[in-house]
């Protein structure tokens, strides 16, 4: 890693840790503007054009979500005292509406998928995960559970899973993945604080999983996953059981997040809500159960050859930690 490279790095994550500790809305909105200055060096590149596309079509968008973010709280700075009844509920859906831009909720999420096609796996990483820690603490403070809140989940739900069938990209699929897990997130948000950081936690575990694998054997569509998968038996086990919990089917870690919140959205009367959003998330298991599916049956070819190309160690035990790991979940259920 260059030496910039390292410098852009430590002033994201000390513009994320800003927002999410601010004590005003100037210094969350100061965390935000260091944390999307920071990551728009670690984007781009020289020798190639589409990282620098990517990083200015972000540039563009999340500056739109500050400039909405910084006149709603003006306005509600300059209003507060005159029409504070009227005024908090528009000042409340512009906050959420720039936060939503922010993290790349539905509908809200057109910037998304087209920034992650152009980027490479690492910063791809780095925009499922640690991108969404900063908008989703700060609406964590301020969370109300509207009808507004409840069409962004659905929406969330529906496209998210809706846009992920037929894709041939890796990088568009484990985007869609993401809006259908901010969702789930946004609905665990709603319950319990504690449960929202269970839930984000084993979903960037999760996605850090499938990336490095994809990272380390240079995989961007199901074509070149499919080959690779026929020709290393380690890596058709390690890519098919993370994808299986990555849809949340029981008996791995993906499946523990989702049963906590199904069940806290039932016994808090969200039932029609827990209905659809468990709806679409069976149609997005069917996408990565048709991913799957090929190196479960018969007729699927593999190669005598085996590949060159080998995971790594460190790889293979952090996603076999992973996997067990649900076995240490009924410690984490002291938290609720």
């Amino acid at each position: 890693m260059h030496l910039y490279k390292l410098l852009f790095f430590n002033t994201m994550i000390i513009g994320t840790f800003m927002a999410i500790s601010a004590y005003s809305w100037l210094c969350m909105w100061m965390g935000l503007e260091m944390n999307l200055l920071s990551i728009i060096p670690l984007l781009s590149k020289n020798k190639n054009i589409y990282p620098a596309e990517s990083a200015m079509k972000y540039f563009i968008t999340q500056t739109m979500a500050s400039i909405i973010l910084l006149f709603a709280i003006i306005s509600s700075l300059n209003l507060m005292e005159s029409i504070y009844l009227n005024y908090s509920y528009s000042f409340m859906i512009m906050l959420n509406s720039t936060l939503m831009i922010k993290m790349g909720a539905a509908p809200f999420h057109f910037w998304f998928p087209m920034i992650m096609e152009g980027l490479n796996w690492m910063n791809c990483l780095i925009m499922l995960t640690w991108q969404k820690i900063a908008p989703m603490v700060i609406l964590m403070y301020n969370y109300n559970f509207t009808a507004f809140m409840s069409l962004i989940i659905i929406s969330s739900s529906m496209i998210g899973s809706l846009m992920s069938i037929n894709q041939i990209s890796l990088r568009k699929m484990m985007t869609y993945s993401s809006i259908n897990h901010i969702s789930w997130m946004l609905a665990s948000m709603m319950l319990s604080k504690s449960l929202w950081l269970v839930y984000f936690f084993i979903y960037s575990l999760i996605s850090i999983n499938i990336i490095l694998i994809f990272n380390s054997m240079n995989m961007f569509y199901i074509k070149q996953m499919f080959n690779s998968m026929n020709s290393n038996k380690m890596l058709k086990f390690l890519l098919t059981t993370n994808f299986l919990s990555l849809g949340g089917l029981p008996p791995f870690i993906g499946f523990f997040p989702k049963w906590i919140t199904i069940n806290l959205m039932i016994m808090n009367n969200f039932i029609i809500l827990s209905f659809i959003m468990i709806l679409f998330t069976l149609i997005i298991l069917y996408m990565y159960i048709r991913i799957t599916f090929n190196s479960f049956i018969i007729n699927s070819m593999e190669n005598i050859k085996y590949s060159s190309q080998n995971l790594n160690f460190s790889i293979i035990s952090f996603n076999m930690i992973s996997l067990l790991s649900l076995i240490f979940c009924p410690l984490i259920l002291s938290l609720f």
